[in-house]
């Protein structure tokens, strides 16, 4: 199997080099780029499994790069910034982002996200190959496939980012049941649940603005107030 490929979008080179060098120790391919519009054109001319990004780059910000990959790409996007405001992570993971790390951070907890990102993405939901059943549920006229990655509402194709799926799966695959947050986020993202972490709410919120007639005001994805989440067909 080929390594997978990480794009890293950086315009500090010392932070970058420490990326690189780490995640080439861990058997990765790397990519880089100082500015967003390089970073667009390396990912049309290369398979990237895995984009580290950083918000504050001259020219494209962070969070235009992450929206015009998210346009027609469904690969993990790390944003890493020095931008740790929750406000800062919420507008970052509404562009798209599946994680966000505030620098400065710790390389071990980077390369664990990474790692933990590219085995959700590549491991735990690969592509159908010929002669492998569908993973398929029906709520109402919700209608998922695991192994295709496809959601269709009454017919109508739905694009969700890879974190968005897995969200939405995991409730629409036991309707009725309430997830706490916490519950969402460790089965998820298979990683340790922080209460400060407003993650699982700003995705919820973006699976809303793509399966409900009127998000503000949901039918098949509810909040129970002070428990969790529920999927009701």
């Amino acid at each position: 199997m080929n390594p997978s490929r990480v794009l890293i979008v950086e315009d500090d080179r010392a932070i970058a080099d420490l990326i690189e060098i780490h995640l080439r120790n861990e058997g990765f391919d790397v990519l880089r780029a100082a500015e967003g519009g390089r970073a667009l054109a390396l990912m049309n001319e290369h398979d990237v499994q895995l984009v580290i990004l950083d918000l504050m780059l001259s020219g494209m910000d962070g969070l235009a790069v992450c929206r015009k990959i998210r346009q027609d790409r469904n690969i993990p996007i790390l944003i890493l910034s020095a931008r740790s405001e929750e406000t800062d992570k919420v507008l970052g993971l509404s562009a798209g982002a599946d994680d966000y790390l505030a620098k400065p951070f710790s390389i071990l907890e980077l390369l664990a996200r990474v790692r933990s990102q590219l085995r959700r993405y590549l491991v735990l939901n690969p592509g159908r190959r010929d002669g492998e059943s569908e993973a398929k549920i029906a709520a109402g006229d919700l209608i998922m496939n695991k192994d295709l990655r496809t959601v269709a509402i009454d017919g109508r194709e739905i694009h969700l980012t890879a974190i968005e799926f897995d969200i939405l799966y995991l409730l629409a695959g036991h309707p009725g049941r309430v997830f706490s947050a916490e519950e969402i986020f460790k089965t998820v993202w298979a990683d340790r649940y922080y209460d400060s972490n407003n993650t699982v709410m700003v995705h919820v919120r973006k699976i809303r603005e793509k399966i409900e007639e009127n998000p503000g005001r949901p039918v098949r994805v509810r909040t129970i107030w002070g428990v969790g989440y529920k999927y009701a067909p």
